[in-house]
């Protein structure tokens, strides 16, 4: 947790030190076919020597747009109509095309959310990374540049940096990619340093590693920061200031922990309702999702553009004219772009939904036990056959037991690789299982590929897919994606009926019935999930499995999407099955949690039993891991080191020995551990005795001054 900024001051003048960067009054356009489309409107802001700002907000405020102006590249429609962007006090604008060339990469460095996007697939890392110290000073030879960068692989925490140098970047995971492309960011020592959503697609393990770096980069190489993420708990980790941002203009910005304790605009304050913090019950306390949607960049209302979804809009006061930023606290350059917060009770206003009756779990729906799938990888060489050891075997899954109730949400969570996304294979009949049973309602589904499986079981499990883009046929209008799931499984053939159900469905994930007519590339995101969601369900299924739903969605649409998930499970009396990485949405929604490392399940319960003492030393550093944006609670903090080990060669005693932080001896390298009941139903596979299990501090506290 950073402390509040300090400004840095100049030792000769005693005054604060001059901008890195400096942005005032800022006007960025895209030119379309449709004429112009304002992006950014009137943005200003200052970055100071060593400090780290962040920039959030939803998806379509202009975050990255501005990032893009920033690096001055915009593409070819992309356009800065007015205002100024100054860099260590000399205007950007001003620049030619090739003093912009020598200051990117050496001056300015930037880091994308996508590093395979940034990374160049047929050369190996070293090339890549002794291309910038080579390009950007005179007089480096390729050796040096070589061993500049392997240092600063070191300096990323990047294990054995050599290895690393000789590989292509698809020999390396996702969480390493993205240190190597920090690592070439920082290569030539900028001054600036933008990231753009640099986790998002990562673990929550990865992505605490990552954190933690870019606070010692900070640190260590005084760095100034831009930081853009739709993560307020990450902003709340990595920043000293931050920018809220609405449909293209700034809404409020301040220290950081002035904004997350007196957040003063109502979409602030709407964002923190739409978050899972540890004092949120999905029945007691659900989340508030913020209603209505951004407004396009040409539909923008007069006036306060969050005035359409803001409860305290006033007619004749918030509807007209040009609204500015109005100081709140001079001291912390506290400023808000609302034309009433002076007059709204903060200390009063509460954002929260209706209470939700909780539902009681039924009968046994999913029953699995003992299931295991092993993929065989054949070596046909000569030595590999004489030796008998032609045939090795991934194991993806191992000895699986759990259960799943009626109208219950049972969470799997773990990191990337873990085997989550191959249970989900099996049960939905894509893969069959090597050995044990999976029954589904009755039926062992465990050796029944979806071919042989009758139409009603096939229609009784359905799927939300993580990304709805590749999952929605993009020719079909949303009438026709969802009639033909319920003409599919003969839940209705007339077509007017068929139709109505279509209408009702929209009606049930709150989407408008014109959309019925509307193509996917036509819908948001997060209104595409919403679809997906209305798919599953148009068959009517007993069990719907949710394959990461929400970890790609603004924090305001994964609210809504939850809560829709809620509502149409205590409709129709579904069991969910809820596949994630982010404990944050787990905490939440789940009823009963399954944690899993390496295939293998290292501690399943309630959730209040897993999220609390006793717990596997995996789940806790799963929980450490877990970014919270709540200044009131305490976290202890775990960095897990290293990486998965191969599924081809598991450690022959606990899958987690090689990274555990509370391996106790040999015996956690040789022998597989017990699975140790705690109480009935809170299972977990761990060596360290139960009784020390429970004396260990909890990693999540709510401070005593909350």
């Amino acid at each position: 947790m950073p402390e509040q900024a300090t400004p840095v001051l100049d030792k000769t003048t005693a005054a604060p030190a001059a901008p890195v960067l400096e942005i005032r009054d800022l006007n960025l356009s895209y030119f379309t076919r449709a004429g112009e489309i304002p992006a950014v409107i009137d943005f200003s802001l200052d970055v100071r020597p060593g400090e780290a700002v962040g920039l959030v907000g939803e998806s379509g405020c202009g975050k990255s747009t501005v990032a893009m102006a920033v690096m001055r590249y915009m593409g070819g429609n992309g356009r800065i109509m007015s205002g100024s962007i100054k860099f260590k006090g000399r205007d950007m604008m001003t620049m030619s095309e090739e003093e912009l060339r020598q200051l990117r990469g050496s001056e300015i460095a930037m880091v994308y959310q996508e590093p395979m996007a940034a990374l160049n697939p047929s050369m190996k890392i070293g090339d890549q990374l002794a291309e910038v110290p080579m390009y950007h000073e005179s007089g480096i030879s390729y050796p040096q540049a070589w061993e500049r960068a392997r240092e600063m692989l070191g300096n990323v925490r990047l294990p054995d940096p050599e290895r690393v140098m000789q590989a292509y970047p698809h020999q390396i995971s996702g969480g390493q990619q993205q240190r190597v492309v920090i690592a070439m960011a920082l290569l030539s020592n900028p001054s600036l340093l933008l990231l753009d959503e640099p986790t998002t697609a990562l673990d929550v393990t990865v992505e605490a590693g990552i954190v933690e770096l870019i606070r010692d980069i900070s640190q260590q190489f005084g760095t100034s920061m831009l930081y853009i993420s739709h993560n307020l708990g990450l902003i709340l980790d990595t920043c000293d200031r931050v920018c809220v941002m609405y449909s293209g203009e700034v809404a409020e910005e301040s220290a950081i922990r002035e904004i997350f304790t007196n957040p003063c605009h109502p979409y602030t304050r709407g964002l923190f309702g739409c978050i899972p913090t540890p004092g949120k019950d999905k029945n007691a306390h659900p989340l508030t999702p913020i209603r209505g949607q951004l407004p396009l960049p040409h539909q923008r209302p007069d006036g306060c553009n969050f005035g359409p979804r803001c409860d305290h809009f006033r007619a004749g006061v918030c509807d007209h004219g040009l609204v500015e930023m109005e100081t709140v606290d001079a001291h912390l350059n506290h400023r808000a772009r609302c034309r009433r917060w002076d007059e709204i009770d903060w200390d009063n206003y509460r954002v929260e939904s209706e209470a939700r009756p909780a539902m009681e779990a039924g009968e046994v729906v999913l029953d699995i036990k003992q299931m295991q799938k092993y993929y065989p990888i054949y070596d046909r060489s000569l030595t590999a056959v004489l030796s008998g050891g032609s045939v090795r075997y991934v194991k993806a899954n191992e000895e699986l037991s759990f259960e799943a109730r009626k109208k219950q949400t049972v969470a799997i969570v773990g990191e990337s690789g873990c085997g989550k996304s191959t249970f989900a294979k099996v049960l939905m009949g894509l893969e069959t299982a090597t050995n044990g049973e999976l029954t589904f309602n009755g039926v062992d589904l465990a050796d029944k590929p979806v071919q042989k499986r009758r139409k009603e079981m096939i229609r009784s499990l359905q799927m939300v897919f993580q990304n709805p883009n590749d999952t929605l046929n993009p020719s079909m209008t949303v009438g026709q994606a969802i009639g033909r799931v319920i003409r599919k499984f003969e839940i209705e053939r007339n077509p007017h009926r068929v139709q109505q159900m279509v209408l009702d469905l929209l009606d049930m994930v709150k989407l408008p019935r014109s959309f019925i007519n509307r193509r996917p590339r036509q819908l948001s995101g997060g209104q595409k999930q919403r679809i997906g969601v209305a798919r599953a369900f148009a068959g009517k299924p007993a069990m719907v499995i949710a394959d990461e739903p929400v970890s790609a969605l603004d924090v305001s649409v994964q609210a809504a999407v939850t809560g829709l998930l809620m509502d149409i499970q205590a409709e129709y009396e579904t069991t969910l099955l809820f596949i994630s990485h982010d404990l944050g949405v787990v905490r939440y929604l789940a009823d009963r949690v399954v944690v899993m490392y390496l295939g293998q399940i290292m501690e399943q319960g309630t959730t209040d039993e897993v999220f609390s003492p006793p717990y596997h030393p995996y789940t806790e550093a799963l929980l450490s891991a877990v970014p919270i944006a709540d200044v009131t609670v305490k976290k202890k903090r775990i960095i897990l080191e290293g990486t998965l080990p191969s599924v081809l060669n598991p450690p022959a005693g606990c899958p987690f020995c090689t990274r555990c932080p509370r391996k106790i001896g040999q015996i956690c390298e040789d022998v597989p551990p017990p699975d140790v009941e705690v109480v009935p139903g809170h299972r977990i596979r761990c060596h360290i005795p139960v009784d020390e299990l429970k004396d260990v501090e909890p990693v999540i506290q709510i401070a005593a001054d909350a």
